[in-house]
């Protein structure tokens, strides 16, 4: 597995280089006979350090894992354990799911401003929001989507949904539960 390991603000000696690559690739590999790819990133913090793990064990699977500590070494252990307990969480799920995906694109442009406002007063500091970005759209029924939520670590996620094929949406609400939007035509 090629493992990209960064530092902001501060220096990865080899030592704790050593021992991210073993970590990392001992719980990774005790699941997954051959990994694709994950990225290491150290950050300082206030007072402390910050670590973010992003890992591909498969493809179109991403788990991510995020500790932070005083110390460099217990702050990438704990978000280790995260990765390592997400993927004993999720193996037997995985190994059982086909996960199939569609690439779609995703924009968001700021619309242009019509003749009427410019009479209306404007902020100069607002930004102007422009996004752009390709992803892949998974096509999985709705506890595949909570897992592969869970395993992204993201707060929401648009599928195509196995039943009926319409796009779905799951998300993570605020008392922890999860929401489930299947729009009906």
């Amino acid at each position: 597995m090629k493992i990209a390991i960064t530092g902001k603000q501060i220096d990865i000696g080899t030592s704790l280089r050593t021992h991210v690559e073993e970590q990392l690739n001992a719980a990774v590999n005790k699941y997954f006979d051959d990994p694709l790819n994950a990225t290491v990133s150290f950050s300082k913090e206030g007072s402390g350090i910050k670590v973010d793990i992003s890992a591909h064990p498969i493809s179109s699977v991403m788990i991510q894992g995020k500790g932070f500590h005083d110390d460099a070494y217990a702050a990438f252990d704990m978000a280790n354990e995260r990765i390592a307990k997400q993927l004993k969480r999720y193996k037997k799920r995985l190994t059982n799911h086909k996960f199939e995906a569609e690439p779609v694109n995703l924009s968001v442009i700021e619309p242009e401003k019509e003749a009427d406002d410019e009479t209306l007063p404007q902020d100069e500091s607002a930004p102007v929001v422009i996004a752009e970005m390709q992803s892949e759209l998974p096509l999985c029924t709705v506890s595949g989507a909570v897992m592969r939520m869970d395993l992204q670590d993201v707060p929401a996620l648009l599928f195509r949904n196995v039943a009926h094929g319409g796009l779905n949406m799951v998300y993570r609400r605020a008392d922890g539960n999860i929401g489930w939007v299947d729009p009906q035509a």
